[in-house]
């Protein structure tokens, strides 16, 4: 098993709830573990045929009318696997964020792109976290499509809203910070936050 990825993990867990058809599988990757571990569809449709080959999973042809549908489900072995890379701690967060890239070096360009760049994450941030705290809503409301997963749900959702607020409480900062540049270096008029570099409580 040295060759499954945490892409195979990721669709095996997803079999381990229900099984789905490769639709179906990319449609709640991206629902449920999009924000986690986001991964193209293409790829989503190849992995279940991986597993199965594995041992790890199964297929069953369905059909409804005249038109096929090929639905996966976890095998025992597959379930075997799956508990089996639960017991080992996972990897540490690995961050692509091109927007703070461009932050981090605003000096090589202008006020106006810092200003456009630093609106752009504000209008990022309050779209992720509305789409957050809908998602806890439609929870506490309805208990979702599998209330009997929602305590861990729970704890999952939970970190993404408070990322949300925290990214919320950061571009609050960046944007009284420089609100009165008129530059992007010393010698432009930009000045060091006073508190850029305190520890926050």
């Amino acid at each position: 098993m040295k060759d499954l990825t945490t892409t195979s993990y990721a669709i095996l867990s997803l079999l381990a709830v229900r099984s789905w058809t490769t639709y179906e599988l990319a449609q709640q990757m991206d629902r449920s573990v999009g924000n986690m571990w986001p991964r193209a569809a293409s790829v989503v449709y190849e992995e279940p045929k991986r597993l199965q080959q594995r041992g790890l999973a199964d297929s069953e042809r369905i059909y409804t009318g005249k038109r096929g549908s090929t639905v996966y489900s976890i095998t025992e072995a597959g379930r075997e696997a799956l508990a089996r890379w639960m017991e080992t701690p996972g990897a540490a967060l690995s961050m692509e964020y091109e927007a703070l890239l461009k932050v981090a070096f605003a000096d090589h360009g202008s006020l106006g792109a810092l200003r456009d760049n630093l609106a752009a994450i504000r209008t990022q941030t309050d779209a992720e976290y509305a789409a957050a705290m809908a998602r806890l809503q439609e929870y506490a409301e309805t208990g979702g499509p599998y209330p009997d997963r929602l305590p861990v749900i729970a704890l999952a959702l939970r970190y993404f809203i408070e990322q949300a607020l925290a990214m919320r409480r950061w571009i609050e900062w960046a944007e009284s910070a420089t609100s009165e540049w008129t530059g992007v270096t010393v010698d432009d008029g930009a000045t060091i936050p006073g508190d850029a570099f305190l520890i926050p409580e």
